[in-house]
């Protein structure tokens, strides 16, 4: 048994009743130490049952430290990357220790409201689709660049896939988690969006949407996408397009582990933290 086999995990992969209708909220995180804690009380707020999964994604500016020192609820895990890895790779490193019904991506830069949580998790709830994502209002207030690169990822993605959706770059992407599992991701940075994205568009999933609120912020107040961002996920969109799907589809026997070198931590619990050192798969 290799070490990333021996990853220790608080919860069968299998939604037990403990965790059923329960939401596994990810936050990646990344030098954020000036919104952090804003960030979690605003979520730790939202009306709907949940657990936390913060993983810090090799920070320098003290929101590891930050992070330590927080009293979160009982459902909340706090993992460390050894070093900086990306957002997708965090969103990866999360997955492993998802435990609710559904996943929902949160960003913790207070671009997006937690108390959108309800109407998001309602088509879920009610058998409506598998997927929802959350629509940003459609104007160009968080900078004309960011605005048309998302319009035309969005066009491209409809052109490719056959879909009608409307912001395929929105943060706020909600899944039933048997159905992510069943993805084999690769990303590891921004381009967790179109990867998730096509390869559910190529599963047949149906994504539905959901209006939802938006307070957007510069490059000078902390947004890190950067112009080869968009690049990468242009490429993204058109590889996974023709790409085979059996190269992706993921194995429910694989056993799972964490894909990048972590150290954890589980507020609420006696245990000390935890190290672990894998190599990425």
């Amino acid at each position: 048994m290799t070490a990333a086999q021996t990853l220790y995990r608080p919860e069968p992969l299998v939604v037990n009743d403990r965790w059923a209708g329960c939401v596994s909220v990810i936050v990646p995180v990344y030098n954020e130490v000036a919104h952090l804690e804003e960030l979690l009380q605003a979520v730790q707020a939202s009306p709907v049952p949940k657990e936390i999964i913060v993983v810090d994604d090799g920070s320098s500016d003290g929101t590891r430290e930050k992070l330590q020192s927080l009293v979160l609820q009982n459902d909340a895990t706090i993992v460390f990357h050894e070093k900086n890895c990306g957002k997708g790779a965090s969103i990866r490193t999360a997955l492993e220790y998802a435990r609710g019904e559904y996943v929902i991506i949160q960003d913790s830069d207070l671009e997006y409201d937690p108390g959108d949580y309800p109407a998001l998790l309602r088509p879920l709830q009610t058998g409506q689709a598998n997927v929802v994502y959350g629509v940003r209002p459609d104007r160009p207030e968080r900078g004309l660049r960011f605005f048309l690169g998302a319009k035309f990822l969005t066009h491209l993605t409809n052109l490719l896939y056959g879909t009608e959706i409307h912001d395929e770059a929105t943060c706020y992407k909600v899944f039933r988690r048997s159905v992510l599992q069943k993805v084999k991701l690769e990303c590891q940075r921004f381009e967790f969006c179109p990867e998730v994205t096509a390869k559910l568009c190529r599963m047949g999933e149906r994504i539905e949407e959901v209006p939802i609120s938006y307070q957007p912020r510069s490059a000078f107040e902390g947004k890190k996408i950067r112009h080869s961002d968009g690049w990468l996920a242009i490429w993204t969109l058109i590889r996974y397009r023709f790409a085979r799907m059996s190269n992706w589809l993921e194995s429910e026997t694989r056993p799972r582990s964490a894909p990048f070198a972590v150290s954890f931590l589980r507020p609420g619990t006696d245990a000390p933290v935890s190290h672990h050192h894998t190599e990425p798969r």
